[in-house]
């Protein structure tokens, strides 16, 4: 069964990692997809991935970065202009910034990881919401992190962020669960995305997959998530089936967080 069969599917950070995953997962279930990413290039290269794989998918496309209110708006018009409606959101978009402790945290990354990470995130809901409310249906999926709901060593910034986006999700959906319109966030863990593998290739070149396996011994599977596993969590969220989950923080990371006793 195709969970999102001709629904208009809107996804920002489309281009790679979680957002492209979730845009494949989301084409294989029959979406009607818009996807926003800051890089043409990747962006363009996602598109024709997903129409090779799924030729009948309908795809549009915009570059637009998150934290500029313009760009949203942009980006959210265009969308309605082709499709005519907004059926589901996955406010995806976001960045890491760097890794240094509170006190020495380079002020410029600070900002720009706001601007990424939240003010992204509320543009997004502030130009989007209004499509649903007129609809009287929706779908939205904020993107969270396990720093969401626990702290992560040297990377304030990211938390403070992802607390944030966990703390807006709850709002939105006391605020307009009335219009059926139904707002959650994920906290995905260590996902297996090309990113991550690279990084255990830094760590141990000869060997990454022993470098991946030694990090997953700290979670209850004992192995990393896979991307997909997250795209069929946000295709469920974004689909009809979930009518009365309403300002959840999921977490997607095999249990791990259970250890910190935050959840």
């Amino acid at each position: 069964m195709e969970k999102l069969k001709n629904k208009v599917i809107l996804i920002t950070g489309a281009a790679m990692g979680l957002g492209f995953a979730s845009a494949l997962v989301a084409a294989k279930n029959g979406a009607l997809l818009s996807l926003v990413d800051y890089n043409a290039e990747s962006l363009e290269k996602a598109k024709n991935e997903i129409e090779s794989k799924y030729p009948e998918t309908q795809i549009i496309t915009a570059v637009a970065d998150v934290s500029d209110e313009e760009s949203v708006k942009k980006y959210v018009q265009e969308t309605v202009a082709t499709f005519g409606r907004i059926d589901g959101f996955y406010n995806n978009a976001g960045i890491e910034g760097r890794q240094a402790p509170l006190v020495d945290y380079d002020l410029d990354v600070f900002k720009k990881v706001v601007d990424i990470n939240l003010m992204g995130v509320y543009y997004g809901l502030k130009y989007v919401i209004p499509v649903m409310q007129k609809q009287e249906f929706g779908r939205i999926v904020n993107v969270a992190s396990v720093g969401g709901i626990r702290g992560v060593m040297n990377q304030t910034p990211y938390v403070a962020t992802k607390h944030a986006v966990s703390g807006i999700t709850k709002n939105a959906a006391l605020e307009y669960g009335k219009f059926g319109i139904m707002t959650n966030a994920i906290a995905p863990g260590a996902i297996l995305t090309p990113m991550v593998a690279e990084a255990f290739r830094q760590v141990n070149p000869a060997d990454p997959q022993a470098a991946e396996d030694n990090y997953a011994q700290a979670n209850p599977t004992k192995r990393l998530g896979r991307p997909e596993e997250v795209g069929n969590l946000v295709v469920f969220l974004l689909s009809e089936d979930c009518s009365y989950v309403n300002g959840q923080v999921i977490a997607i990371d095999g249990g791990q967080s259970n250890a910190y006793g935050n959840v």
